[in-house]
């Protein structure tokens, strides 16, 4: 993506378009990227057999790109859903009884939070020690120390 917005190339040869990024729901929205109207880069896409973007090409990454949005959209709201039914039959009593959870542990419907003392983490910072070395000292992670330290220092 640098390459084509810095001008390296001309041509950019699509093999299939599932391949072409993490998802198609972005295919249509690429198009500035590969030099937009300044500097054109040419898609060609060997199915098609032409060489030029044509209005073909076009509508059809609109499609796959409208497509993909809808099929993530529906595993978002599956997800969610879900998660609801889950937290409700926790709280209703149904979990470890009648219903259970995918892994089997039955776990509470939310992630548990690490209790730690703040201080401690502050008092480390300040005598030198790494942000890594104060989160293996304590046993938590490096991005909770990170956030500490964060929120901290904007408090003083």
């Amino acid at each position: 993506m640098a390459d084509a917005r810095a001008g390296k190339f001309d041509c950019l040869l699509v093999w299939k378009l599932d391949g072409f990024g993490q998802s198609l729901s972005g295919l249509p929205q690429q198009h500035p990227h590969f030099g937009g109207e300044r500097r054109p880069v040419h898609r060609r896409h060997p199915e098609s057999g032409h060489g030029r973007e044509e209005p073909g090409v076009r509508f059809l990454l609109h499609v796959l790109g409208a497509a993909a949005e809808f099929e993530r959209s529906l595993i978002r709201e599956r997800t969610r859903a879900g998660q609801q039914r889950y937290k409700q039959d926790y709280e209703s009593g149904k979990v470890g009884r009648t219903v259970y959870s995918r892994s089997g542990r039955n776990l509470p419907p939310h992630r548990p939070r690490k209790i730690f003392d703040q201080d401690q983490v502050l008092r480390l910072g300040k005598r030198g020690l790494s942000m890594r070395e104060i989160a293996k000292k304590l046993g938590l992670g490096l991005g909770t120390v990170t956030r500490t330290l964060r929120e901290r220092s904007k408090r003083s």
